[in-house]
Formats: C-alpha cells, structure tokens, sequence
C-alpha cells in the first residue's frame, strides 16, 4: 500500500482521533480469477451495488478484532477494466476503518469469479490528499540536514505543517486573548470571551476554538447557534472536547473582577453582604420558632402529669 498517511507529533497527536474519523479515499487494482460475464457494464454494476453502508468482517491479518462490522461507501468510480488481465481499477471514498481487501473480495463474489487485491493507493486522508501537503520521509531528512548544515527552516517548514491546517474544515470561534488561558484550563466558553465566530454555526457542532493571532485552542462542541450568540449577552457558547495549546500560554485573566478581589481581602460588596444579612436573620427566626415550639412541648407535658 502507497499514499497519504498522517503523521502527528508533540502537540498534534492530540488531533488523531478527530482525523481518524475523517473519510478517507482509494484507489485499488483488483485481481479477477476469472473474466467477468456481461464485460465492464458488469463490472460498473457490481461497483455500484458496493456503496452504502456494507457488512464487513476484517481479513485474517488485520489490527483490528475479527468480528461483523458495518462501513460506510460513500461513492465509487470505475476506471479502468482490463479483460485480457482480468484487472480492475476503481477509486472510492468511504469511511474509516473500511477494509478495501475485503471490499476486493465482495467484488469477486457479485461478480461469480472470485477476486482478490493486487495494489492499493490511498489518495487522501481527513483534509491532507495527494495534490497538496505530501511530503516523502526523504522529504524529511533532506530538511533536517539542510536546517542542522546551514540553518536554512524553508524547506523543514514546507514539510513539517503546523496543526491547525488539520482544523481548517471546522467552524472558527475566536476567542479573547483574556479568555485563552481559561479556556486551557478546561473551562467553557462564555459569551464575554467571544470576539468573532463564523456564519452557520450550528448547536452540538464541532468547532475550533483560536485565538487572534490564529492558533488552535482547543476543539469545542457549540451550545449556541450563530444567531444566538449574536443576540444574546450572556451564557455558554460552546464545551471543550480537546484541548490543543498548553496551559499559561498566555498569562491567567480570571479572578481579576471586583467581586473576586473583594472575597480575597475579606470585604464583601453591598449585594453579598445583604444576603448575608438576609440569611441570618432568616437562621435566627428559625432557632426562635424551635425554642417557642419546645416550651410548649414542655408545658403541656407537666399539665399532663398534673391531671
């Protein structure tokens, strides 16, 4: 097998899970064992009879447990039929976690002759495909001898991409930088937090989380829709899922408020303090209402006694 394959590292590894969900697409060379009857009309028959969703048991040597699963084909294309070979090339997109062998197999059996996978290629993957961000492993080493010989980064950058080209298919909320560090820390986004968010946002919508200068925060699920958030002024816009810059990044703004700097030194502002007042006072007529409740008890007791 040959292609795209995502590689992560520090920081970006935190962004896997969002990528293996990605589609993914194909293209494979097929091994008929013998010629297909009907010709290729047949053969573009059989291809579109494999989209959807499909039962899939993974092959003997597979990473992954060997029990009946379903997998999605989004589409198929047919491109090529060999009939003197008995090869077929075909590209698909379909979901991940889709055993193209197996999907070679099926193909055989639809086709009454028996097949199998001679070649794969893998033409994309999440956001990166073959036309743009592939880089080889002699890519790599390349950039690293001209970066350790002459300090040259141009080449390394080209190969190594930041981790926000794997968010550009998301949603943008931009946040403050005041917020920021909040945000790091697990906290969810409010309204005061908010400086700009993209059109048709919807509500449970993954998003992304940046900050002004464009760095990746964290991916987020949305509470609010775009409408929402621009009428209202306050409550949640959206719950941490994954958390992609480090803590104190950008220095801590919480805590800084008059109320929060008022319960540190001890001083509690009027609204609190009436409260307070309101509570005590509410305490005491309680422990009142027991005393008088108790003396009662007690003197109709001794008339009890009495008689």
């Amino acid at each position: 097998m040959t292609g795209s394959l995502i590689v992560c590292i520090d920081r970006a590894t935190r962004l896997v899970k969002a990528q293996q969900g990605a589609g993914k697409e194909y293209v494979c060379v097929c091994r008929l064992h013998g010629s297909a009857q009907g010709g290729i009309k047949a053969v573009e028959r059989a291809l579109e009879n494999l989209t959807g969703a499909l039962f899939q048991r993974p092959p003997l040597i597979s990473a992954v447990k060997r029990q009946l699963r379903i997998r999605t084909i989004y589409e198929s294309k047919l491109y090529e039929y060999d009939a003197d070979r008995n090869l077929v090339v075909f590209w698909i997109s379909c979901e991940a976690g889709t055993y193209v062998r197996t999907l070679c197999v099926h193909l055989g059996l639809l086709l009454g002759v028996g097949g199998h996978m001679q070649e794969l290629r893998r033409v994309r993957s999440g956001i990166c495909g073959e036309g743009k961000n592939l880089a080889t492993m002699h890519d790599v080493l390349d950039a690293m001898w001209l970066y350790d010989n002459y300090k040259q980064e141009d080449y390394l950058r080209r190969v190594i991409l930041p981790l926000e080209t794997l968010l550009t298919n998301y949603k943008r909320i931009v946040v403050k930088d005041s917020a920021v560090n909040a945000v790091c820390y697990g906290a969810k986004l409010m309204i005061p937090g908010v400086l700009r968010y993209d059109s048709e946002i919807e509500v449970n919508e993954e998003c992304v989380l940046m900050t002004t200068k464009g760095e990746a925060i964290a991916v987020a699920i949305s509470q609010m829709s775009t409408a929402v958030i621009a009428t209202c002024d306050h409550g949640v816009v959206a719950k941490v899922k994954r958390v992609v810059m480090e803590r104190d990044t950008y220095p801590r703004r919480w805590g800084l408020g008059p109320a929060a700097l008022a319960k540190r030194s001890g001083v509690l502002p009027t609204k609190t303090k009436e409260l307070s007042n309101t509570a005590e006072h509410q305490t005491s007529n309680k422990k009142e209402k027991k005393e008088k409740k108790e003396k009662k008890e007690k003197h109709e007791k001794k008339k009890q006694r009495k008689d």
